[in-house]
């Protein structure tokens, strides 16, 4: 049974303007059982937030750190802790 955990990601690069939230969104969906959000932050870096079972808030890393992504990142920045909750689905913010 996979422990369920919080993934807090900030991805650096051309990552503004390019669709990049929404196709994080339909990542978390396809993966399945994440909850969350993607923002766009003022400084031009999207901070994602997954909550869910450990191994499926790593397939969504490990896609935000490849080259499937739209737009360019250049890094991604992340901190695992224990799930807050409060999230209803995956959302666009």
């Amino acid at each position: 049974m996979s422990e369920d955990v919080r993934l807090v990601a900030w991805v650096r690069g051309h990552v503004q303007g390019v669709g990049f939230r929404w196709f994080t969104r339909a990542r978390a969906l396809e993966i399945g059982g994440l909850s969350g959000f993607a923002l766009n932050l003022g400084d031009g870096r999207v901070q994602i937030v997954a909550e869910g079972a450990h191994e499926a808030c790593q397939r969504l890393l490990d896609w935000l750190q490849g080259d499937d992504t739209p737009g360019r990142v250049d890094g991604v920045t992340e901190i695992w802790d224990t799930p807050r909750g409060g999230y209803d689905g995956f959302a666009i913010r």
